[in-house]
């Protein structure tokens, strides 16, 4: 399954393969046109891919990727994951809920995995959750250059839902109360996928 709002990305240089095939099949440069042109499509299709998922048990992690960082912050747990070129880029909600409120910030592209990239580009999710308030946020990275939301404020979800994709590497980060987990069941280097890693149980 191609993931929603990019069948353009794939579609375009498939255009021009076929746009060059035809009118410049004579032409020996051709051949050097075409063959990026498959290479461009081929990972486009690899990196825009949405496969099905089994939602897990607990708390899941909100995208596919490398836990980056893992941490307590005054009354929050704070999971920050990597997600690299060859990971799936969209992201699902851990934990069922509502959509409170969701703001988007312009700001730079550095690497997601620096401490610089806090001033990157980035969208936040608050949600109504049985635990009470959760956040996520979706980070631009060095590549990234849009963020595509599914959601909207007031969404009501299920946990595993998607609510967007980061188009080209990024970072997601969520933001868990402290006092409503029992486990956190992932440590720095872990790989976890959308909605199938249990990142947290509750208590």
């Amino acid at each position: 399954m191609i993931a929603k709002g990019c069948l353009t990305w794939i579609l375009s240089p498939l255009i021009l393969f076929f746009l060059f095939l035809i009118f410049f099949n004579n032409n020996t440069l051709v051949f050097f046109v075409l063959i990026p042109l498959v290479f461009i499509t081929i990972f486009f299709l690899i990196f825009f891919r949405d496969p099905e998922r089994k939602i897990g048990k607990g708390i899941v992690s909100p995208a596919d990727g490398i836990i980056r960082d893992l941490k307590m912050e005054k009354d929050r747990v704070f999971i920050s994951i990597f997600m690299g070129v060859t990971n799936v880029h969209v992201n699902r909600i851990p934990i069922g809920g509502t959509i409170t409120q969701m703001k988007h910030f312009p700001g730079k592209h550095m690497r997601a995995y620096k401490k610089e990239s806090e001033y990157n580009e980035r969208v936040t999710i608050d949600i109504d959750s049985s635990l009470g308030k959760v956040q996520l946020i979706q980070i631009a990275g060095l590549i990234a250059r849009r963020i595509y939301p599914y959601v909207k404020n007031g969404d009501k979800l299920r946990k595993g839902d998607k609510i967007g994709i980061i188009r080209f590497g990024s970072r997601v980060d969520v933001y868990l109360p402290a006092n409503k987990i029992k486990n956190i069941n992932v440590k720095i280097k872990d790989i976890v996928y959308a909605g199938v890693t249990t990142i947290a149980e509750t208590k």
